[in-house]
């Protein structure tokens, strides 16, 4: 796709639907992200239970990288 054509499309997204709303719970870009992939997997009801734990044990991206995958998952 051209990004002429891209440009165009992300303003005619933009004009009708000025400010996009979500069922998910986040207070930063990092905890929307987190949500959103999550959401693929899970309900969004599901992902509003369980994030709030989730950020509370790793509250930004470096420290959920610190921790490693099978500490976040445990």
């Amino acid at each position: 796709m051209k990004s002429a054509k891209i440009a165009s499309l992300f303003r005619k997204l933009s004009d009708s639907i000025p400010n996009p709303k979500t069922e998910l719970c986040y207070r930063n870009p990092f905890e929307l992200l987190i949500s959103v992939i999550l959401s693929a997997q899970a309900t969004d009801v599901s992902v509003n239970k369980v994030t709030p734990e989730l950020f509370s044990a790793f509250p930004t991206p470096e420290e959920m990288f610190e921790a490693g995958s099978e500490k976040v998952f445990a």
